[in-house]
C-alpha cells in the first residue's frame, strides 16, 4: 500500500528524516518508536504529504504522493494527535464534522456518527459539549472522528500520551480491538516499546533521524540492529 525508497525530509535547513526504505502492507499496524526529536512525528507529516522531501518519495498504492491532488489524497487518510483539537460543539457535531465538509448527506452521516460513537464507546455522550469532556473521553472523540471518515490510512501521533495510565491501558485495548476486527492501516507513534510490541504487527525504530530497523517485536528486542537501537531500548 505504501513505498518508502531514499527518502530524506529536511526541516528548518537540516536533515530531519532519512529512510533508504520501508513498505507498508494495507491492514498493517506499524508501530513507530524513538527517542524524543528523533524523526517519528516526521515520517508522518511526509506521509500526510504535510511536509515534502528533499529527496527521495513515498508511493501510495503505486502512485507517488507528488502525483496526487491534494485534496483526493488527503480524503484517504486521518490524522489523530496528542492533543484532541476537539470543536466547542457537542460531541456527535465534532464526530461528524469532517463528514459535512465532504457533504455527506445528513442520513449517511448520522449512522455514521452512530457506528462509531459505540465503537469508540462514547455514544452516551452525544450531546454533551466537547469541553464537558474527560482527556480520555475527548480522546475518543477524536478517534471515532478519524474513523468516521473512513480513512485507508490512519496516522497516530502519541495520541494517548496525555491521559493517565489507567484511561491509556484501556483505550489501547479497544483500539486495538477495533483495529483487529476493521483491519484498518495504521501507523501509530509512541515512546513506549511494550505498547508498541502489543500493538503494533511490526515495530520500526528511528533514532537520530535514521530509521534504523523494522521487525517483529520480538526480533527487535532480541536482536538491535546496530549499537544505537540497542542503547535505546536499554533507556526504556
Amino acid at each position: 500500500m505504501i513505498s518508502i525508497n531514499n527518502l530524506r525530509v529536511q526541516r528548518n535547513g537540516r536533515d530531519a528524516l532519512k529512510v533508504a526504505s520501508l513498505e507498508i502492507q494495507k491492514g498493517e499496524t506499524l508501530a513507530v518508536v524513538g527517542p524524543n526529536g528523533a524523526g517519528k512525528s516526521t515520517l508522518l507529516l511526509a506521509l500526510a504529504h504535510l511536509i515534502n522531501p528533499v529527496n527521495g518519495g513515498i508511493t501510495f498504492h503505486g502512485k507517488p504522493l507528488k502525483d496526487w491532488d491534494d485534496i483526493e489524497y488527503r480524503r484517504q487518510i486521518a490524522f489523530v494527535f496528542q492533543d484532541p483539537l476537539l470543536m466547542d460543539m457537542s460531541v456527535q457535531d465534532n464526530i461528524a464534522l469532517g463528514l459535512k465538509f465532504r457533504g455527506v448527506k445528513k442520513e449517511d452521516a448520522f449512522e455514521r456518527v452512530i457506528k462509531w460513537s459505540k465503537a469508540m464507546g462514547v455514544d452516551s455522550l452525544l450531546k454533551r459539549r466537547a469541553g464537558q469532556l474527560s482527556g480520555g473521553e475527548a480522546q475518543r472523540v477524536s478517534l471515532a472522528r478519524a474513523f468516521v471518515l473512513d480513512p485507508e490510512l490512519l496516522l497516530m501521533d502519541e495520541p494517548f500520551s496525555a491521559v493517565d495510565p489507567q484511561t491509556r491501558a484501556q483505550l489501547l485495548k479497544d483500539l486495538s480491538k477495533v483495529l483487529a476486527e476493521d483491519h484498518r492501516t495504521t501507523i501509530f507513534v509512541t515512546h513506549n516499546l511494550k505498547e508498541a510490541g502489543k500493538f503494533g504487527d511490526r515495530v520500526a525504530v528511528i533514532i537520530n533521524g535514521e530509521l534504523k530497523q523494522v521487525g517483529a517485536p520480538e526480533q527487535i528486542k532480541t536482536k538491535p540492529a546496530d549499537e544505537s537501537v540497542k542503547a535505546f531500548l536499554e533507556e526504556l
